[in-house]
C-alpha cells in the first residue's frame, strides 16, 4: 500500500475529505500501515488503537456522508503524548507507578479534538513523566530518531515527533515544560509550537512543573499548527493558569509581506557556543529574509545570564513537589535520571525559589522592552546535532559538552517567561534535522507563525526527508 496519502498535511488532507474524494477509513489505514511499518524499530507508540481508530474513522465517513462535517479536523488520525487524559483509558505518563492509571475524564484539549471529529490512532511514547530531553524510556523502550535510528528524537515529547516525522501520525500534540515541545520538533524535523502560558488549557494533563507547563501542536505545517492552535485556545474555568484572552483564526492571519518583518538577534545569548552545522542554517535563513527586505535588528536581554539558574531552580522545585511522596515511598521505581532530577529538587532552597522568581520578572520586563522594536526574536532551536541514544554529552564545535546544560539553553527562557515560541526546520546537516525557533510577544502568536510560514517558503527542507526505507 502507497503511504503517499499519509505524507499529506492537515491542511492538503481536509478538502479532500470534506468533498468526498478521501475517505477517513482510507487515510488512517495507511496511518496504521505505517506504524505496523515502522514503529517495531522507531518505537513511537506506548499502545495502538487499530480497532477504536478504524470504528472512529468509520463513523467520521458516515457523518461526513451525510453531510455533518465538523471542519479541518474531521476524520484527520491523530496520536497524542500518553501524558494527556482519556476517559476510561490509562495515561501512563510514561511511567511505572502510573503505569495502570485510568483517567476519569477527558483532558480539555482532548474533548475539543473529539468535538472537531479527530480519530485518535494512539498513545505515544515520552521522557518519563516528561522530566527529560531524550525519551530513552526506561519502562516502554527508547524512542528513536526517523532521520537515524542510533540518534535520540528529543524529548519528552519524543514520540509525538518521531510519529509525525515518519507518517504514523498526520499531526499530535506535545507538552513543554523547558523545550518538550520544540526540542522533539527540531530533531525530528517538524514544526512545534509551544504557545504563550494559559493560551491552551492544561486541565488533565499531568504535571511536571506548574508554572511552566503548555500543551502544544506538533505538525507538519506552519498552516496545521495555526489550525491546531486556534482549536484548542480559549478560557477553560477548570485549569487555574487558563488565561481569558479570545481565540484567533490563526490559519487566516499567515499572509505577511516580508518588508513588515523585523526580527531581533540577541547575540549574546542565543548565538554563543552554537555548533557550526547549526549555526550556517539559521545565519542563512536570516541571510535570505534581509535579502527579502527584513528588518534584523540587534537587542539585548540582560537577565537572559541568569535563565538557566532560574529555569533549573524552578522546573526542578516544582516537578519534586508533585513527585515528593513517590519519591519518598518507591524511589527505586522511577528511572535513575529522573530519580536524578527529582532528588537535585529536593535539595533547593526556598531563597533559590524567589530568586528565581524574581529573575522571570526582569526577563518578563526586558522581553516585553525588546518587543517593543522588534516583532520577534530568531535563534536557533538547540545549539547542537541530535546526539545518539545513551549519550549524556553533545558535539559543539568538536568540544563534548553536557547534553543536560546545552539541551534547554534556548528553549528555557520560553517557559520562564510564557512567551509562544515556534520551532521551525531550516535544513538538513549530516543527515539530521536543524532547527531554527521564533519567539514572540505574549499572545501575538500570529507574529510567530507568519514569521514561520514566510521561512516554510523558502523550502529549505525540500528534497529532504527521514529514509525510513532503509532505516
Amino acid at each position: 500500500m502507497s503511504n503517499e496519502l499519509a505524507q499529506k498535511s492537515i491542511g492538503e488532507l481536509a478538502p479532500l475529505i470534506q468533498s468526498k474524494q478521501l475517505s477517513p477509513v482510507e487515510l488512517t489505514e495507511q496511518v496504521l500501515a505505517n506504524v505496523d511499518l515502522y514503529d517495531g524499530e522507531i518505537n513511537a507508540y506506548i499502545a495502538v488503537q487499530k480497532e477504536q481508530a478504524l470504528e472512529a474513522a468509520a463513523q467520521a465517513e458516515q457523518e461526513i456522508q451525510s453531510g455533518n462535517y465538523r471542519g479541518a479536523l474531521h476524520g484527520i488520525p491523530m496520536a497524542l503524548k500518553d501524558i494527556l487524559y482519556f476517559k476510561d483509558e490509562k495515561a501512563t505518563m510514561g511511567s511505572s507507578i502510573h503505569g495502570d492509571f485510568v483517567a476519569g475524564f477527558d483532558a480539555t484539549v482532548v474533548s475539543k479534538l473529539k468535538m472537531a471529529g479527530v480519530t485518535f490512532t494512539g498513545k505515544l511514547n515520552m521522557h518519563e513523566y516528561a522530566w527529560g530531553a531524550t525519551t530513552t524510556n526506561p519502562h516502554f523502550g527508547p524512542c528513536k530518531n526517523p532521520w537515524d535510528l542510533t540518534k535520540i528524537p528529543g524529548g519528552s515529547s519524543g514520540g509525538s515527533g518521531a510519529a509525525v516525522a515518519s507518517h504514523m501520525a498526520i499531526a499530535s500534540l506535545g507538552t513543554d515544560t523547558g523545550g518538550s515541545i520544540r526540542i522533539p520538533a527540531s530533531s525530528c524535523g517538524i514544526i512545534g509550537l509551544k504557545p504563550t502560558h494559559g493560551r491552551i488549557s492544561k486541565y488533565g494533563c499531568f504535571p511536571l512543573a506548574w508554572s511552566l507547563d503548555h500543551i502544544g501542536p506538533m505538525t507538519k505545517t506552519v498552516y496545521d499548527a495555526a489550525l491546531l492552535l486556534e482549536l484548542l485556545s480559549g478560557y477553560d474555568p477548570k485549569d487555574p493558569t487558563s488565561v481569558d484572552r479570545p481565540a484567533k483564526k490563526f490559519s487566516g492571519l499567515l499572509e505577511s509581506d516580508v518588508k513588515d518583518l523585523t526580527i531581533g538577534i540577541e547575540e549574546e545569548y542565543f548565538f554563543k557556543n552554537v555548533d557550526s552545522r547549526v549555526d550556517e542554517q539559521v545565519q542563512l535563513v536570516l541571510k535570505q529574509l534581509e535579502e527579502a527586505g527584513a528588518v534584523i535588528k540587534p537587542v539585548s536581554i540582560p537577565s537572559l545570564k541568569q535563565a538557566e539558574f532560574a529555569e533549573l531552580v524552578t522546573i526542578t522545585t516544582e516537578a519534586s513537589a508533585v513527585h515528593h511522596a513517590n519519591l519518598l515511598k518507591s524511589p527505586e521505581k522511577f528511572g535513575e535520571d529522573v530519580r536524578f532530577l527529582l532528588e537535585v529538587g529536593e535539595l533547593m532552597s526556598g531563597v533559590d525559589y524567589v530568586q528565581s522568581q524574581q529573575i522571570r520578572r526582569k526577563l518578563d520586563l526586558e522581553f516585553a522592552a525588546a518587543f517593543e522594536s522588534v516583532d520577534v526574536l530568531i535563534s536557533p532551536t538547540l545549539p547542537f546535532l541530535s546526539p545518539p541514544i545513551g549519550s549524556q554529552t553533545v558535539d559543539v564545535n568538536g568540544q563534548e559538552l553536557s547534553f543536560l546544560d546545552e539541551v534547554i539553553r534556548f528553549t528555557g527562557p520560553g517557559n520562564l517567561t510564557g512567551l509562544p515560541a515556534l520551532s521551525i526546520p531550516v535544513g538538513v546537516k549530516e543527515g539530521l534535522p536543524v532547527g531554527l525557533q521564533i519567539m514572540g510577544p505574549a499572545f501575538e502568536e500570529e507574529k510567530v507563525l507568519m514569521a514561520a510560514a514566510l521561512i516554510e517558503q523558502m523550502e529549505l527542507m525540500k528534497g529532504h526527508a527521514p529514509n525510513l526505507e532503509t532505516n
